[in-house]
């Protein structure tokens, strides 16, 4: 997205103000020239934001489905507001379907990293088990002699279902990828996924859409809108010897995803469910009562994690022995980031949290909390 494009985009979107507990809905303009934005109130047909420079924003932040901080307020944009905004866009901007494969979960983290770093957005992101019917449905396997041993091998195990956003953002994937066959991408292509990852055709480490008309189908299969009868494939929780973990909004914006993963994997911890949650201000409130009139931060606390997308994570370890609650809040830290980056400068608030509230990551307190908190997530709110 650059200047020559036209001096401006519209997109709708909107804000919850928690003070008013209202939904606003604005037109939000962008100006790539000289990286301004404006917000005008639909409701009151008015000016809310004069056109104005905004610290942080960048124009590759601006794409529908995302939440952008603008003088503290999350603004979620939720569509097009002009036809010339979408063509521009569009046609730029590539969404496409990608699947890391069961022997590669345990490098989730390592992977993510990569993929954020070659410039994608992760816009969605679920682990599932794939069925025999999940990989005929969506033709996950064309033109293999051995048909059997690619559908054994994608369901011998959890796989993490990605929804990526990228400038020409199929052709990206394929140098990223590297070749199918994971042997002649490592004479060819050292640095792509299937040359680190991968084993040879068939455990290729990963799978991405082809062209943008297959993309459309998968997403909509695997990740379908709140309109469709079909709810997509089931989460992998366990809900055993498990604690939850969630990376905030503010760390999902600044890209955190894959080092975050990277480094809970590392320090020895599985991970058996992942998936993307928009929190609306009622469940957020409900989640984090435990904390009201307790902290003075709650009513903060509720308003950071309903800003934007947030990725929970059910955590176990293959120590069953561990009071994997307790141990896990270890690896996380102390809730203020900067007593954590004083006293325990390795652990995930200290390396990267901000705040008190900005503190990258929340996860269970109490050892009956662990498992109570993923049933929020993987029963109650996704439905299992």
């Amino acid at each position: 997205m650059s200047a020559d494009y036209g001096d401006r985009y519209v997109f709708e979107a909107e804000w919850y103000d928690t003070v008013a507990c209202m939904l606003k809905k604005f037109y939000l303009y962008y100006y790539p020239s000289d990286n301004t934005v404006e917000l005008f109130d639909l409701k009151t047909r008015k000016t809310f934001l004069r056109r104005t420079t905004c610290e942080g924003i960048k124009a590759k932040d601006f794409y529908v489905g995302t939440v952008i901080t603008i003088f503290s307020r999350c603004i979620k944009i939720t569509g097009y507001a002009d036809a010339c905004t979408k063509t521009k866009l569009e046609t730029q901007l590539q969404k496409l379907f990608v699947l890391l494969k069961p022997d590669v979960t345990d490098k989730m983290g390592e992977i993510l990293k990569a993929i954020i770093n070659y410039d994608f957005h992760i816009t969605n992101i679920k682990m599932i088990r794939l069925t025999p019917n999940d990989i005929t449905e969506c033709c996950l396997v064309k033109d293999v002699i051995d048909k059997t041993s690619v559908i054994n091998y994608l369901t011998s195990g959890p796989v993490v279902a990605l929804e990526l956003l990228g400038q020409n953002g199929i052709m990206r994937w394929q140098e990223l990828a590297g070749p199918e066959d994971s042997e002649h991408a490592r004479s060819t292509a050292a640095s792509s996924l299937r040359a680190c990852y991968g084993k040879d055709e068939i455990h290729n480490a990963v799978y991405g859409s082809k062209d943008t008309e297959t993309a459309m189908q998968e997403l909509q299969y695997f990740f379908p809108d709140s309109k469709s009868k079909n709810k997509g494939p089931k989460n992998t929780a366990t809900l055993e010897k498990c604690t939850c973990c969630i990376i905030k909004p503010h760390a999902i914006q600044e890209r955190l995803l894959g080092a975050i993963i990277d480094d809970i994997q590392k320090a020895g911890y599985t991970i058996t469910a992942a998936q993307q949650f928009y929190v609306n201000p009622i469940n957020s409130e409900e989640f984090l009562e435990i904390y009201k009139g307790v902290l003075p931060e709650y009513t903060a606390m509720a308003t950071e994690l309903q800003s934007g997308p947030c990725i929970v994570m059910e955590v176990s370890h293959k120590d069953k022995s561990l009071n994997i609650v307790a141990d896990f809040r270890n690896l996380c830290g102390p809730m203020d980031s900067d007593i954590a980056r004083q006293i325990r400068p390795n652990t995930l608030r200290a390396k990267y949290g901000k705040t008190k509230v900005q503190n990258a990551v929340h996860c269970s307190d109490l050892p009956e909390d662990g498992m109570l908190e993923v049933e929020y997530f993987f029963k109650l709110l996704d439905g299992f």
